[in-house]
């Protein structure tokens, strides 16, 4: 039998958000901008209102500066969306690895008092999903005192950790919006591709792999289809993975733990990947607190962590989340994932990135920028990959490290770069 369904306005749902309260908005696909929207009207009746979110996407509504004295971002991760309102001091950024946010939930650290969700309709049973959003979002639904559901027939019933029954909502909204998109193949260049050539050939069969955000992961993915039996356990997934699968080079078979099975947190993608993921078994979408576990991480071997940065420095300190001290994104799951690879039996911990930014800007440089975030550090690195070749750190000494990651940095680069390994290690 059906569960019978009440929907009400977003008006009376918002009604329970008061002044001085922290309340959580669901992110990335499944950001609410439709309920974001209906509570900027709420405004005039809210006063020093706490969002608290990972990446979120489209308009926000609230974000913006008239809004300020209402609501007020805390960010657990910079994106686009908000990356002004933390520039301009209206908004605030937590560096906290993604493993460990569900604690600040669970130890009333950041305690929520209303969270905001985006979920699929109800199935037979009453259950709604989170979709391709489950990360932090498990966490926030299970420990805080109020749940708003915008209920979407767009959001994708996945398997998993992401199921809540309608009965746990204080109210449900209807919405038929869609979710939003990101299209990292698009960024794909050159230098992306041999990064992603260098780095598939490092990539032996049956390893289980872990792809961070944006045009190199892409990129990588698009080198593997000469592999075979490979797994996935990943934060996030994106469009790539849906011809690995189809291929069956991506097959789980090998796994150690949920075999056959890919393993991820969220999704962000095209359509196209939403609607391969509906109800589709062959996915699993858990819990970030145990995704990103590096314990958890370490057990599947031959493990491949692929991430980026935004510079390295010539010991291997890698700044992933600020330009000098422009907070640009955040601390992320990267290393969570360095350092489940590297404890993993034939692991290997990536940081992949072009020599130069787009504008001709080098990024393997002498220092890091003033302010700048060290997000993996020197002594976690092990590979550096550029369109110029591999570098491999571990066990290296500084001047050997600078030596290797000055033979992969642009040509152009490489004068500068020694001259400053000779100023501070006295030889080269």
């Amino acid at each position: 039998m059906k569960v019978p369904v009440q929907y009400v306005s977003p008006k009376e749902a918002l009604s329970v958000i008061q002044s001085n309260q922290r309340v959580y908005i669901h992110g990335s696909a499944h950001t609410p901008t439709f309920l974001l929207k209906h509570l900027a009207l709420e405004a005039p009746r809210l006063q020093n209102v706490e969002i608290v979110s990972i990446s979120v996407y489209g308009d926000l509504h609230i974000d913006k500066p008239e809004f300020k004295d209402h609501f007020h971002f805390n960010s657990l991760f910079v994106s686009a969306s908000v990356r002004n309102a933390v520039k301009e001091g209206y908004a605030d950024y937590v560096p906290v690895f993604l493993s460990e946010i569900p604690e600040l939930f669970k130890q009333n650290i950041l305690p929520i008092d209303v969270a905001i969700v985006q979920v699929s309709p109800p199935d037979i049973h009453g259950y709604c999903s989170l979709g391709v959003s489950v990360d932090i979002a498990r966490s926030a639904v299970n420990t805080a005192k109020i749940l708003i559901a915008q209920v979407n027939p767009n959001a994708p019933r996945t398997h998993g950790d992401g199921l809540i029954h309608s009965s746990r909502f204080a109210s449900m909204v209807y919405c038929e919006d869609a979710l939003h998109e990101a299209n990292f193949g698009e960024k794909v260049g050159a230098s992306e591709l041999k990064i992603g050539e260098y780095i598939a050939e490092m990539v032996e069969d049956r390893s289980t792999i872990q792809m961070g955000i944006g045009a190199i992961p892409d990129a990588v993915l698009r080198c593997l289809l000469n592999h075979k039996d490979l797994g996935v356990h990943t934060e996030m997934c994106s469009d790539g993975i849906i011809e690995l699968i189809e291929k069956d080079v991506v097959n789980n078979k090998y796994k150690h733990i949920h075999p056959n099975k890919s393993v991820s947190s969220f999704a962000l993608g095209s359509k196209k990947l939403y609607d391969y993921i509906n109800d589709n078994p062959a996915f699993a979408f858990l819990d970030i607190d145990y995704v990103n576990d590096p314990h958890v991480i370490r057990r599947n071997d031959k493990m491949i962590s692929i991430n980026s940065a935004i510079e390295i420095d010539i010991t291997g300190q890698a700044c992933a989340d600020s330009i000098g001290t422009y907070q640009f994104s955040g601390v992320g799951g990267q290393m969570d994932f360095m350092r489940g690879a590297a404890l993993s039996i034939g692991g290997k911990p990536i940081i992949a990135i072009p020599s130069r930014t787009a504008k001709g800007v080098p990024r393997i440089v002498p220092t890091l920028k003033p302010g700048a975030g060290v997000v993996t550090t020197r002594a976690h690195m092990h590979y550096v990959v550029t369109e110029y070749g591999v570098a491999y750190l571990f066990g290296k000494n500084l001047r050997q490290r600078a030596k290797a990651l000055i033979n992969i940095a642009h040509p152009d680069d490489r004068e500068i770069l020694e001259q400053s390994c000779f100023e501070r290690f006295k030889q080269f």
